[in-house]
């Protein structure tokens, strides 16, 4: 009958124990959250990032500059046709009031040019928030800090496409 008692007592003990584990824990993943982000830079003053649309990856480095944004080597017009895709790209700079202020140089590859324009806004984005962390909440709350995680959904077996079946007549 004692060792019935004795064995309670120690698991009592032991959910105890591990109830204020379990609550410092939780303690120091808050305070860790709470402390101020800091700036990520390289030794040529660069923030890099990493940003993804569809099948697109790109490579970004941002610095102070005059706004010179180099894609692949071309200037932004030369590579990106479209009126359209340079609005993209340039729309973290307008939220965060940082326009003309830092030059760019990216690697973009795979997709299409809508897809590596949205690659390099995204990658554009978490670089700006490396270099200056204070205007992480514009940034976010823009939803440019989320990965867009739509991709074309593959082609199904007996359909013409995705979803697209054959066409059915009833006579």
């Amino acid at each position: 009958m004692s060792d019935a008692k004795n064995t309670i007592k120690d698991l009592k003990d032991l959910k105890a124990s591990g109830v204020e584990a379990a609550a410092s824990s939780a303690e120091e993943a808050s305070a860790e959250a709470n402390q101020p982000r800091m700036p990520q830079r390289d030794s040529l003053g660069r923030a890099y990032a990493t940003g993804r649309r569809k099948a697109s990856i790109a490579r970004v480095w941002i610095k102070p500059g005059a706004g010179k944004i180099l894609v692949n080597g071309k200037d932004q017009r030369e590579y990106f046709g479209r009126e359209t895709s340079l609005l993209i790209i340039n729309q973290p700079f307008l939220i965060a009031s940082r326009l003309n202020q830092f030059d760019v140089m990216c690697t973009v590859k795979g997709g299409g040019l809508t897809g590596q324009a949205g690659a390099v806004r995204h990658g554009i984005s978490r670089a700006l928030q490396n270099y200056e962390p204070e205007v992480r909440p514009s940034l976010k709350d823009a939803g440019l800090l989320t990965r867009d995680s739509r991709v074309v959904e593959r082609k199904k077996t007996g359909k013409k496409k995705a979803r697209r079946s054959k066409q059915w007549a009833k006579r």
